[in-house]
């Protein structure tokens, strides 16, 4: 034997280091099973994107506080939640944290009782785990009497979370919370103080709106203030064709493992067909953050009329104005129909003092935006109308302004400062027209919006403070049909899009074509 073959025979056989998270990997591919699905019943494989997402949280080097999961839909999330929340309570992460507490969290009883019933499931399929798991359904516990672990499934409804000592805690579909914070959720986190390495996973598909819980939790990760919060977040750009195969991956991991992609091909196309569901597909299967309660008219039929605005000098302008109260948005949107399209040049202020506060409050870069020119500024901080008196009176000098749309409530204080801007009494009453924002108003306007956006026949410039208001506005009907957009049902500052459908509830309908002969006859 040579004195190579020799050393190599001598040398001592490499020994294999497992980490947290190989532990956690291993225990639940030898320890569980499938809870429900066309795989029942067989023994865990974890995917490769459910593995990295295991490595990240349990083996960061700075050690993991806060882990957020976010993809679409059907991609196991809820499943991923019941096999780490086992192992903490009766795995490898129980054996290093004896006599814990641990809680999963939804906004509803139906929703919180789904972490507990998989994991229940996935208990009483396992012969390792049916012996040593105690399982309570009517309080919706589990308990490992060997290590002392205890889980309990908690829901937004519950009385209080208060006096809990949290070492893991699941939220499921946080995503569910509306605005910036949730009391469960304050509860469960401020009380984890007590425990030496708390973990919190966030498994959820995106929130509505920036201004949410999770889309600030989101945001702040990418922001990567803190080492020790981990972001696994699928989401398809906005950017890209919401039907198409690849865009679904981008939201989808488990798309080419498990997913059924017939069905959520069909319900792309079913989207694609019926305008209305956009937004709930969007949300649920792209993970994009848009709001789903149906809005007035879906992101891409907007997108399709974003056509840069030709000059409306020389043509017949009607315009919109919605005044603010003091410290708002005040919008003002002028239109013109150029060779059968209408062009749309909007115009907002908002008051100087206060603009970074603001951009904060509303989660929207006003601030950026003022920059760029898209957003005008008056001193102080309430809207100066002097200043949108002076726009307005250049903009008639400038062009052939034929009618201009207002809402009564906020005239009064507007129409001083339109005198002493040089309006006569006379100019004012022949072109300035009072536009209530009821149903009786707002329906015919709204109605022929639809109907020109659906043809294509807009275009705006895809202006990033008018595509903002017109994202928010969430519309209310009555019995006879009859819509109006809603202030206080929209998810944010929708006064761009008010004005927009004065201009063109003032602008007149296309009118029928002359038969010239029969004039003559």
């Amino acid at each position: 034997m040579g004195r190579r073959a020799q050393l190599k025979k001598q040398q001592p056989k490499e020994v294999v280091v497992y980490s947290r998270a190989d532990d956690v990997i291993d225990w639940i591919e030898q320890t569980c099973y499938i809870p429900e699905g066309i795989h029942i019943g067989k023994k865990v494989v974890l995917c490769a994107f459910q593995k990295t997402a295991i490595r990240d949280i349990y083996d960061n080097p700075s050690g993991t506080r806060l882990a957020i999961i976010s993809y679409g839909r059907k991609n196991a999330k809820t499943s991923l939640a019941a096999f780490l929340l086992l192992a903490h309570l009766c795995g490898p992460e129980g054996c290093r944290r004896r006599n814990s507490q641990l809680f999963s969290t939804a906004q509803s009883r139906e929703q919180a009782a789904v972490v507990f019933q998989l994991a229940a499931k996935i208990v009483r399929m396992s012969p390792r785990l049916r012996s040593s798991v105690h399982i309570k359904d009517s309080s919706k516990e589990l308990m490992c009497t060997e290590l002392g672990t205890r889980y309990r499934a908690l829901s937004a409804e519950t009385s209080t979370a208060f006096g809990l000592s949290p070492a893991f805690v699941v939220h499921d579909e946080l995503g569910q919370v509306r605005g910036p914070r949730s009391t469960l959720y304050e509860a469960l986190e401020t009380a984890t103080a007590a425990q030496a390495e708390p973990l919190t996973i966030i498994i959820s598909t995106q929130a509505a709106t920036d201004s949410d819980l999770l889309s600030m939790l989101i945001d702040d990760a990418i922001a990567g203030h803190d080492p020790r919060v981990v972001l696994k977040l699928y989401s398809a750009p906005m950017t890209d064709d919401p039907f198409a195969v690849e865009t679904i991956r981008k939201a989808n991991p488990a798309f080419d493992y498990f997913m059924n992609q017939g069905e959520v091909l069909a319900m792309a196309e079913n989207a694609r067909r019926m305008p209305a569901r956009e937004n709930q597909y969007r949300n649920l299967i792209l993970n994009q953050r848009v709001e789903i309660v149906n809005p007035f008219i879906s992101q891409t039929v907007w997108a399709n009329n974003n056509a840069p605005p030709a000059d409306l000098a020389g043509h017949i302008v009607y315009a919109g104005l919605d005044l603010s109260e003091a410290a708002d948005l005040t919008a003002y949107v002028k239109i013109a129909r150029i060779n059968g399209v209408w062009n749309v040049h909007p115009i907002f202020w908002l008051p100087s003092e206060g603009l970074s506060e603001r951009s904060q409050v509303d989660r929207v870069p006003y601030d950026l935006w003022r920059d760029l020119g898209f957003l005008h500024t008056t001193p102080g901080n309430t809207i100066s109308y002097e200043y949108v008196a002076e726009k307005l009176r250049d903009d008639f000098k400038k062009y052939n302004i034929s009618k201009l749309g207002f809402d009564r409530w906020n005239f009064k204080h507007l129409k001083p400062w339109l005198l002493k801007a040089g309006f006569t009494e006379y100019t004012i009453k022949d072109h300035f027209v009072e536009f209530g924002q009821g149903m009786q108003g707002m329906s015919p306007a709204l109605r022929e919006l639809e109907q020109i956006l659906l043809e294509c026949k807009i275009a705006h410039g895809g202006h990033p403070i008018l595509n903002m208001c017109v994202n928010n506005t969430i519309i209310v009907q009555d019995d006879a049909g009859n819509r109006k957009p809603s202030k206080r049902k929209s998810i944010g500052r929708i006064d761009g899009f008010v004005a927009l459908a004065i201009a063109i509830g003032v602008a007149p309908l296309d009118a029928g074509k002359i038969d010239v002969r029969a004039l003559i006859g």
